[in-house]
């Protein structure tokens, strides 16, 4: 599977103009001509990156004429949250929800997204910024499972937690911060768990958000797992929950 590209400046403005989804903005270095400006505007607008690069890069992507601009699409159609949770309980389902935050490395969206598939989870949020793309190498690794689980872009995290938590979730934290053992949750409730990357955990602005926490206990030399297994413990302790309740 290859990504998605659109070239040219009519085309990209265009895309940017309807409802495509635009991961990434690749620019000539040093173009700067009215309309590319306007796309520039346009791109921070929607939250797009913007990369300048050398005309060789894009002339590998492509040897068409790009005029020096190529958007690189999404092969997802983001969602917001607040469109999702409506339809869980609408089905009369419980709400599982996984919340990413600054996971920025791609095979492991894939890795985390395929396992979410396989135990139930509604929705993956992840943030506009900071967060691994979701491209031809995220939907690989995940054997196709990041097109089958509802993909939601949060723009302001926090104000999404205090969402869900109106909405009547429980907000839990995964963290090694906690003297709380995961499996001690009742994952049976509506849920959102929060993963945080391996360099930095979940953000502090988040776990002051948590209604509660969960650590995985390690016996090991090395401190913690790699994300996308510590993600797969959880949920399979949520779901084994769900099958014993």
């Amino acid at each position: 599977m290859k990504d998605t590209y659109i070239f040219g400046i009519h085309p990209v403005m265009e895309a940017f103009q309807g409802d495509k989804e635009v991961d990434k903005l690749l620019i000539q270095s040093g173009l700067r001509n009215e309309n590319i400006q306007n796309i520039i505007r346009e791109a921070k607008r929607q939250n797009v990156y913007v990369q300048f690069v050398p005309i060789e890069k894009l002339n590998r992507i492509s040897r068409k004429n790009h005029q020096g601009i190529i958007a690189i699409m999404s092969l997802v159609e983001y969602q917001l949250i607040e469109n999702i949770l409506p339809l869980i309980y609408e089905r009369g389902e419980t709400p599982f929800i996984l919340i990413l935050d600054r996971i920025t490395d791609i095979r492991n969206i894939g890795a985390i997204s395929r396992t979410a598939e396989c135990t139930g989870v509604h929705a993956i949020v992840v943030p506009a910024q900071n967060s691994a793309k979701i491209n031809a190498e995220a939907v690989k690794s995940s054997a196709g499972a990041i097109l089958r689980v509802p993909i939601a872009r949060s723009f302001n995290l926090k104000e999404d937690l205090k969402y869900l938590k109106e909405a009547g979730l429980q907000i839990i934290g995964v963290s090694e911060k906690t003297d709380i053992d995961y499996t001690k949750n009742d994952y049976c409730l509506p849920t959102a768990l929060i993963m945080g990357s391996e360099e930095n955990g979940v953000s502090e602005e988040y776990l002051k958000l948590c209604d509660s926490y969960a650590k995985i206990p390690m016996v090991g030399e090395i401190s913690s797992l790699n994300v996308s297994a510590a993600t797969a413990v959880v949920l399979y302790e949520a779901l084994k929950q769900k099958l014993h309740q």
